[in-house]
């Protein structure tokens, strides 16, 4: 596979259930922000499909290669790509321990809503438990990315009323939609970077 993309090498390694092979593709290549990252990442997806020792077969080696990387934040985005497939990379190596009350408390700040988080991960009851910090900003960020894609299709559907004519009721409505959800997105992503900076 000399030669070829390290994503198409993935794919290769993959589709013949060779992992050592893919493993030793990755660990070959200087890490990026793109294709490398990718290629982990299909890996990440791999290994989240299994069970048992099989699973840690492929977790295991990918987890060495991601906490041996000398850019931090090439590290921490992995880890946070891996998270989405059920994966963790990291046991409190790299992310910052976050507590129930941590996250109360930035919910609060930004009015977004803590049940909202509650709904696609498992949050404790307990103000001083340790929550899944990565579960939490990569579900934080989902949720923007939502508000974002929905503000956008709203906004660029009205029409550019001249600035002397008023609004439809209806125009105006869905404005006033759009703009709550570009709000939403701003907050739902400054929860996100909140919990993962170092001084909340």
């Amino acid at each position: 596979m000399a030669g070829a993309r390290i994503t198409d090498a993935i794919e290769y390694y993959g589709r013949r259930g060779q992992d050592r092979g893919a493993v030793r593709v990755v660990r070959r290549r200087d890490p990026d922000k793109f294709r490398w990252r990718g290629a982990v990442a299909a890996l990440t997806a791999a290994a989240g499909k299994r069970r048992g020792t099989d699973r840690a077969r492929l977790e295991e080696p990918v987890r060495e290669l991601v906490l041996d990387l000398e850019d931090g934040l090439l590290m921490r985005e992995i880890i946070l790509d891996a998270r989405r497939f059920r994966v963790d990379l990291d046991r409190g190596e790299v992310l910052p321990f976050r507590t129930l009350g941590d996250l109360r408390r930035t919910t609060f700040l930004t009015g977004t809503d803590l049940e909202s988080v509650r709904r696609y991960i498992t949050l404790p009851d307990d103000f001083h438990a340790p929550i899944d910090t990565a579960g939490v900003v990569v579900v934080g960020r989902a949720l923007a990315e939502q508000h974002r894609r929905r503000a956008q299709r709203i906004l660029m559907e009205l029409p550019a009323a001249p600035a002397a004519r008023t609004e439809s009721p209806l125009a105006a409505q869905l404005r006033e939609r759009g703009e709550r959800d570009a709000e939403a997105a701003r907050c739902w992503r400054a929860v996100a970077d909140a919990i993962l900076r170092d001084d909340v």
